[in-house]
């Protein structure tokens, strides 16, 4: 049992995964995740593989019922870590795994965040990240009808579940986005 190297991560999320979105939803993640491990003293290949994968089977099987379980089948069948897989499995409330480690508590807490960080960025005029602030994106969190399936409670959440201020977390998601902005568009 094994966590994939990078190289190996990215080809399995190819191999399912076409959409520009959810490949540059995938690669912000990652680099969320990375940033977090090194936060909390972890392996960044290891978080930033969950990062990678944790939505890569939603292209294929985007129905409530399927992801994330359909993607933690893949993942078992070529034989990687059962922690990644739970971590994986972790990030959707309907699994019932538990969030119990930090990396299962950091996926969780980056998702939705660096989704909404990333439509924030778009609707600025010269759609580049590095122009975002907190201020901005919290701003935006109260205008319920901006990215509306984007879940502002998991947001609250997932800031509380890592033990950071949410002002905080919005920013360190934004710097590790900051620091792959031009393979994100942003």
């Amino acid at each position: 049992m094994s966590f994939p190297s990078r190289e190996e991560a990215l080809a399995v999320l190819k191999e399912h995964t076409q959409n520009e979105s959810l490949l540059k939803h995938a690669y912000a993640v990652e680099a969320a995740m990375r940033f977090y491990a090194a936060h909390f003293g972890q392996d960044p290949e290891h978080w930033g593989a969950a990062g990678l994968l944790h939505d890569f089977d939603y292209e294929l099987y985007p129905s409530l019922d399927d992801h994330p379980f359909k993607g933690a089948e893949i993942l078992r069948a070529r034989g990687y870590d059962p922690e990644l897989i739970e971590t994986i499995l972790s990030h959707a409330d309907r699994t019932g795994v538990p969030r119990t480690t930090p990396m299962r508590k950091s996926l969780f807490a980056v998702d939705e965040l660096c989704g909404f960080v990333t439509a924030v960025t778009l609707v600025r005029p010269s759609k580049k990240i590095d122009e975002v602030e907190p201020s901005s994106v919290k701003k935006k969190l109260k205008d319920k009808g901006f990215a509306r399936n984007v879940s502002r409670e998991d947001i609250t959440k997932g800031a509380e579940l890592v033990e950071i201020p949410l002002d905080t977390h919005i920013q360190n998601v934004i710097n590790a986005m900051r620091g792959i902005a031009a393979e994100l568009g942003l």
